[in-house]
């Protein structure tokens, strides 16, 4: 079994359209949607959830006003000014659930023992099926932390049920940045497929998530999406992943029918059959 992480660097480049077309062309496969802050390869491929499961984040805590005196030790102490005085009772503290990082710093200063800790439903995360094989995708709450841990979730069980049922691979829609959720998906991939755009965040972005692969010895390679847009831009991205050594596996055109196919819901190797299409078919050619 193989595991092809499709990452980016920055959003916008088109790789969930790429991560997409792959999950139809490719055969005895699983879906991973890994974007947890943002999900959104659900829109094409349209699952039927079959089980649902909470996701606990880091645990947060409350204040119990019956035991709280208002001396005031926890306002101080909290790097996240998520504690303040209650403004209907000044006596009295409150905690803000959104700033409040889950540290648990307030329950060792509190003199009466008055703050206590309780789970953080963070999220949610799915099994679903969708006619083109089975799909692991999460959904993070608002202004919810613990990503990287969300998508550690997604990825174990998306492995463990390719496993089972004895798969060739497992397609993974990475997240956008070089941050903790990316590393998290980075983790154990057979190979990084990277989808570019020739503009100077695209190649600086590129860049870095390139780099960040090879600091965790993970194989990587580039596409370049879009690239008509700015021939002078593609070449450099050639010109840089020559001199890198990093290996180019296709270049892909922009067309109206990508946004078309994504205003339908339907994943653009299925809405066209035109010259972007066959790029992506040769890509996946090149990939398997």
């Amino acid at each position: 079994m193989k595991q092809i992480l499709i990452i980016s660097g920055k959003g916008g480049t088109g790789k969930t359209v790429l991560a997409a077309s792959i999950a139809v062309l490719a055969k005895n496969k699983v879906m991973a949607d890994c974007d947890v802050d943002a999900a959104d390869l659900h829109l094409l491929l349209q699952p039927s959830i079959k089980e649902k499961f909470i996701f606990k984040g880091m645990p947060k805590v409350t204040v119990d006003q019956t035991r709280c005196t208002g001396c005031g030790d926890c306002i101080g102490i909290c790097e996240y000014e998520a504690i303040a005085r209650d403004s209907e009772d000044n006596s009295k503290v409150k905690i803000d659930p959104i700033s409040c990082e889950g540290c648990q710093v307030c329950t060792h200063i509190c003199p009466v023992d008055a703050i206590n800790i309780y789970d953080n439903a963070a999220g949610e995360w799915y099994i679903s099926e969708t006619k083109y094989g089975s799909m692991i995708h999460a959904k993070l709450g608002i202004a919810e932390e613990n990503s990287g841990k969300l998508v550690s979730v997604v990825r174990q069980k998306a492995t463990k049920i390719a496993q089972e049922k004895h798969c060739d691979y497992v397609i993974i829609d990475g997240p956008p940045g070089i941050g903790c959720p990316v590393i998290a998906s980075l983790s154990g991939v057979d190979l990084a497929l990277v989808v570019t755009e020739p503009t100077l965040s695209g190649i600086h972005d590129m860049e870095r998530v390139i780099g960040l692969a090879r600091h965790f010895n993970v194989k990587a390679a580039c596409v370049v999406n879009k690239f008509d847009i700015n021939p002078v831009n593609t070449q450099n991205i050639f010109d840089w992943c020559k001199a890198n050594k990093i290996s180019v596996f296709g270049k892909i055109m922009y067309d109206s029918s990508v946004p078309e196919s994504i205003a339908r819901g339907i994943p653009v190797v299925e809405y066209a059959d035109n010259a972007v299409t066959g790029a992506i078919r040769d890509i996946w050619s090149r990939l398997a």
